[in-house]
């Protein structure tokens, strides 16, 4: 009992820190939005932050939760074995300690080869996501060849600031792989506020010193993460666990790090799908009007944020039911609670989606307008935020059936159906960002999300331990019915919404967008749930008991 009890406490903990993490990034945004708006710095440093968070999505995450620390546990249950004697025990430790040196010259090593190189090529890389302008025929030419020109000068030397972002981020999820396999959580979870506190905090302090604020902001990324990692190390000190640098010769031989080197290989296939999606689509996106790339991230922050207070939440109270029903064999009880997972997330997020989209332009407007980001850049991100949320539950509910393949040890099916999302998602994005620019773009990832849940689906046919037919039935009539009564809800919402809006426009922003979104919440909220009442829904019941538990 105390053991669950400890790995609740644990899951509530990341959990927490795991939304004010979303929280402090909306409010980096926001910065950001005060500071640079939907201007040409903003998209040059939404570029040059991008190309060494892709990679260390790519190596870093993904070497550290599928590599290194289930191969850490290994050697911590060998070093821990109380059916060996003490010097076998104490040889376990040992070879433990070596592996954890050889993984650190591993990492530094290779990341640093990586920024090097990185820094070396920043102008060919800066070429790639700078549209140099064509028609030397047309009459303002002169003026677009000096905006190219400044923009890839500005993404050349942002992305130098940056790239050892890399390094210092790879040593930091080192530390936090050290720090999960030994059962600590709390200080890994709080490092992600700290980085954008800290990065909130330089481009304040730093911005009238520097030649603009996106340079400001650029020290405050390599700073935040020099930060994150020295937060953890003396955490992990105090596990007695060393952290030094062995000869490459001991780091490529070890047998530990050889097995960390074959389990990434695999891995970094399907992750490198995702990665390159997202550098295509931002390369897409930069060729596409001013501000299109900065507004994009602005609009995904905000969803990521809702999508962490209600899919993800709720999404960690539910799984560790549906993972220990698995792992029990008791099939019926996991088709049940699979339905019932994927109805209490339908039952959360398509009330949110038909709320957002009625209320998405004041949305935007409350939390980033500013003298930076005016008319405009609300205009362009609220366009693509409606875009966004519309693929809100798809992306929710997929977070909800891949643990379903995890369960039962099949990683291949939603791995497949992702790479044949994302493939969709790079041809969506280059067909529609020509008629519709950055609305295109985001229009595409909920069209590829979508996709990807119908290929979930078809997967789980394949497994013959779930009742597809059920799962898909029971979950298609109850998304018609919260469809419906999510739209009797919105009905009032969007004729009250112009009377809100047009009786409070003459005071301060806080209350002129503020005052309705919180009125029209209330109302939207309201009618939900008497129709809920009403029609007597068991899901709104097993979601209360849900977070009760």
């Amino acid at each position: 009992m105390s053991k669950n009890k400890s790995l609740l406490k644990s899951g509530l903990v990341l959990s927490v820190m795991t939304l004010a993490s979303r929280i402090m990034g909306l409010v980096r945004e926001m910065t950001r939005a005060s500071f640079l708006g939907t201007s040409m710095y903003s998209d040059a440093f939404t570029t040059s932050f991008m190309i060494p968070n892709l990679l260390r999505r790519l190596f870093a995450e993904n070497s550290i939760s599928v590599a290194f620390i289930p191969t850490f546990k290994d050697y911590l249950e060998k070093s821990n074995d109380e059916n060996k004697s003490d010097g076998e025990r104490l040889a376990a430790r040992r070879e433990t300690q070596e592996f954890l040196k050889a993984t650190f010259t591993l990492i530094s090593f290779l990341t640093t080869c990586v920024v090097v190189l990185g820094i070396i090529v920043t102008p060919l890389i800066a070429q790639i996501f700078c549209k140099k302008p064509l028609d030397s025929s047309a009459a303002d030419f002169a003026i677009q060849m000096d905006a190219w020109l400044l923009k890839k000068q500005e993404v050349t030397i942002l992305t130098r600031i940056m790239f050892p972002y890399l390094l210092v981020i790879s040593i930091a999820a080192f530390f936090q792989g050290i720090l999960n396999g030994c059962k600590i959580f709390a200080p890994s979870g709080f490092t992600p506020v700290l980085f954008n506190g800290i990065v909130i905090l330089g481009t304040y302090v730093l911005s009238p010193f520097t030649e603009n604020p996106a340079r400001a902001m650029s020290i405050g990324v390599i700073t935040g993460g020099c930060v994150q990692a020295l937060f953890q190390l003396p955490f992990v000190v105090r596990t007695g666990w060393k952290v030094g640098f062995t000869s490459l010769k001991m780091t490529f031989s070890n047998p530990g790090t050889k097995r960390v080197i074959a389990l990434i290989g695999p891995t970094i296939i399907g992750m490198a799908a995702y990665q390159i999606n997202d550098l295509i689509s931002t390369a897409l996106a930069s060729r596409a009007e001013v501000g299109v790339v900065s507004s994009l991230q602005f609009s995904l922050r905000l969803q990521e944020l809702i999508l962490g207070i209600f899919a993800v939440s709720i999404g960690t109270v539910i799984l560790p039911d549906l993972s220990g029903l698995a792992s029990k064999k008791e099939w019926d009880k996991f088709n049940s609670m699979l339905i019932q997972a994927i109805k209490i997330i339908t039952l959360i997020t398509i009330p949110v989606t038909f709320y957002s989209l009625i209320c998405g332009n004041e949305l935007i407007t409350l939390l980033y307008r500013n003298k930076r980001f005016d008319e405009h850049s609300v205009m362009l991100t609220a366009g693509e935020f409606r875009y966004h949320i519309a693929g809100l539950f798809f992306i929710a509910v997929n977070r909800i059936i891949s643990p379903a393949f995890y369960a039962q040890g099949n990683t291949k099916l939603p791995t497949l159906a992702g790479i044949i999302s994302m493939i969709c998602n790079m041809i969506f994005a280059i067909i529609l960002v020509m008629p519709m620019s950055g609305n295109g773009i985001a229009l595409a990832l909920s069209l590829a999300s979508a996709i990807n849940t119908v290929f979930l689906f078809i997967f789980l046919g394949k497994m013959h331990s779930i009742n597809i037919k059920k799962v898909t039935f029971d979950t298609i009539i109850y998304i018609f019915r919260i469809t419906a009564l999510a739209l009797i809800a919105a009905a009032p919402c969007k004729l009250l919404r112009p009377v809100l809006l047009e009786k409070f426009q003459n005071y301060p922003r806080l209350i002129s967008q503020g005052v309705p979104i919180a009125v029209l919440a209330v109302i939207f909220g309201l009618i939900g749930v008497v129709l809920l009442i009403i029609t007597k829904d068991d899901m709104a019941q097993a979601l209360k008991n849900k977070i009760k538990r």
